[in-house]
């Protein structure tokens, strides 16, 4: 048996590998270890998620103990974990056709007619191995080799919600529409994942799926998530609301995110800067993690629709009030009737705006925080639109004084010189040597304009080289990850990020600089440097000390 390693993932996260192998035997350890550091609750783990081979552990570097997480680890790969059977769930599926466009060449690749191709892949119970890509996707196997065909050379722009595909050994159902390259051979009606129901995912990992024809099926649809705050009607409006005359180029409702659920394939979300969306909401006297606007490059106008008290932190992009200029980090006092706008962009990419009370949208999985791509939380899970109202909260605190201002944001000068990150080890260091590495901390590399929530792309001059250009078993992503694909072009994981991945990660940047990243935009400019972990603590507490009013609160 290979030897249990536990790799650092920056200063927020361990990862404990097994063995290196896509085996039931080993996915049944990491799932048993996992369910066990579960049951010890240890103060400060955000989230525990087993993947195919291993387990990785999520957790806020202010308040845990780093040592006595590792004694736990060590502990619950020590123990023996009974490996109980996990439930059988049958998935019916309307094979081919319009639900299936890839049966046919599917069968071709095979040398099978189509109806042979469906008795393969229906003779099998597949393993829930984990989960992925997007929320409720589970990674089933093993498929027949038989019908094991591999991914599309050119990935679907548009995959239908509850579409069923094969990827090699691989299968599963697209819970949501997005992009995909799996070989499409049918679609279920079947609901894989919705956050209503009290285990949002209708699989766990250990359990089997089995799929079986559903020949009466036709031509299947699903019903929209859950709606936020955005359909009510005028005489639904609570007494304190916000009206959205413009949206802005991408303004969504943020919050400290959606942790606790990347076992199921939830993504984080929540504010790019964390750091900037607690400092607006300590201004108005709310929780740190209540719900705030992200204001991305180009800002919203907004009026207030009554007497309203906030806060605009982060990128300078101009804010005014009733056209006059606003300064940034100060309390305010909006009147009925007043507006709030912005004009040109200064300096960062993204200001944060808190509200007296909060923003008042539906809870989904323990926050209000939008992801987009799974149309979750906010409003209806998607960008402010004209119109839109925003309901506010109750302030529990007393707000500062108007015009009281906190220290001056350290987000970068628009243009400027490159922004500086600094980075530990991360958790697959062993795909790259010296040289690789040496590359990574001598390079400027440039923000792509094929860059978003979830990750950052970058361009370099010199692409990063990996000693390996051998598919990786996916696992595990990190906040803050460099994820370096085979074309040496990195790609800096961010809040949106999947929370599996098949690139190695090979460094992690710090705590302290994760809301700097945040920051970034198309065209900026970033080195990395390698630093110590006793400098990555050493800079949280001068975070803590410098954005928190009582020194416990961490920026994390």
């Amino acid at each position: 048996m290979t030897a249990v390693r536990v790799r650092e993932a920056g200063d927020a996260g361990l990862l404990l590998e097994l063995e290196p192998v896509i085996d039931p035997a080993v996915n049944a350890r990491a799932i048993g270890i996992a369910n066990a550091l579960r049951h010890l609750a240890l103060e400060g783990v955000r989230d525990i998620v087993p993947t195919y081979r291993s387990v990785a552990v999520h957790f806020d570097p202010w308040v845990t103990d780093p040592p006595r997480l590792r004694q736990a680890l060590a502990q619950a790969v020590a123990d023996e974990h009974p490996v109980h059977e996990g439930r059988l769930i049958e998935v019916p599926v309307s094979y081919g056709g319009v639900d299936g466009p890839d049966l046919d060449e599917v069968a071709t690749w095979s040398g099978l007619s189509p109806d042979g191709v469906i008795d393969r892949h229906c003779e099998v119970d597949y393993r829930v191995f984990m989960f992925g890509f997007m929320p409720g996707f589970a990674y089933l196997g093993s498929v027949n080799e038989a019908i094991a065909a591999p991914r599309r050379a050119t990935p679907r722009v548009k995959v239908p919600s509850g579409s069923v595909g094969i990827a090699g050994r691989q299968t599963g159902v697209y819970p949501y529409e997005s992009p995909g390259g799996w070989q499409l051979i049918g679609r279920t009606s079947v609901r894989m994942f919705d956050p209503e129901r009290p285990s949002p995912a209708l699989c766990a990992p250990g359990d089997r799926v089995r799929f079986t024809r559903d020949r009466g099926a036709g031509d299947i649809s699903q019903r929209p998530l859950a709606t936020g705050a955005a359909g009510l009607l005028d005489e639904a409006r609570p007494a304190a609301h916000v009206t959205v005359v413009r949206p802005g180029l991408l303004t969504t409702i943020q919050d400290g995110g959606r942790w606790g659920h990347q076992a199921a394939g939830v993504p984080v979300a929540g504010a790019l800067d964390v750091t900037e969306a607690r400092r607006a909401n300590a201004l108005v006297g709310n929780d740190r993690n209540a719900a705030v606007l992200e204001v991305t490059l180009f800002g919203p106008e907004l009026r207030f629709d009554t007497d309203v008290t906030f806060a605009v932190c982060g990128a300078d992009l101009g804010a005014t009030l009733d056209a006059r200029p606003l300064p940034l980090n100060i309390v305010g006092r909006g009147r009925a009737g007043a507006v709030l706008g912005f004009g040109q962009r200064r300096n960062g990419g993204r200001a944060y705006v808190a509200f007296g009370g909060g923003i008042d949208v539906p809870v989904v999985l323990g926050s209000r925080a939008t992801h987009t791509r799974s149309a979750m939380g906010g409003l209806d899970g998607r960008p402010l639109r004209a119109g839109d109202h925003l309901a506010l909260g109750t302030t529990r605190t007393e707000a500062p004084a108007d015009g009281e201002a906190q220290s001056p944001s350290a987000v970068r000068q628009a243009g400027g010189p490159s922004v500086r990150l600094r980075v530990l080890p991360g958790p697959q260091r062993e795909w790259f040597d010296d040289a690789a590495f040496e590359v990574m901390e001598r390079t400027t590399f440039t923000v792509h304009p094929q860059s978003d929530r979830m990750g950052l792309r970058l361009s370099p001059a010199t692409p990063i080289p990996r000693r390996s250009l051998d598919e990786m078993i996916s696992d595990a992503t990190f906040a803050g990850a460099l994820q370096v694909p085979p074309s040496g072009e990195p790609i800096l994981l961010l809040a949106d990020r999947p929370t599996t991945g098949g690139y190695p990660q090979m460094a992690v940047i710090i705590s302290a600089d994760l809301g700097r990243a945040g920051q970034l935009v198309p065209g900026d400019r970033v080195r990395f440097e390698m630093c110590s972990m006793q400098t990555a603590r050493a800079a949280l507490r001068d975070e803590v000390q410098k954005y928190s009013s009582d020194g416990r609160e961490s920026p994390a």
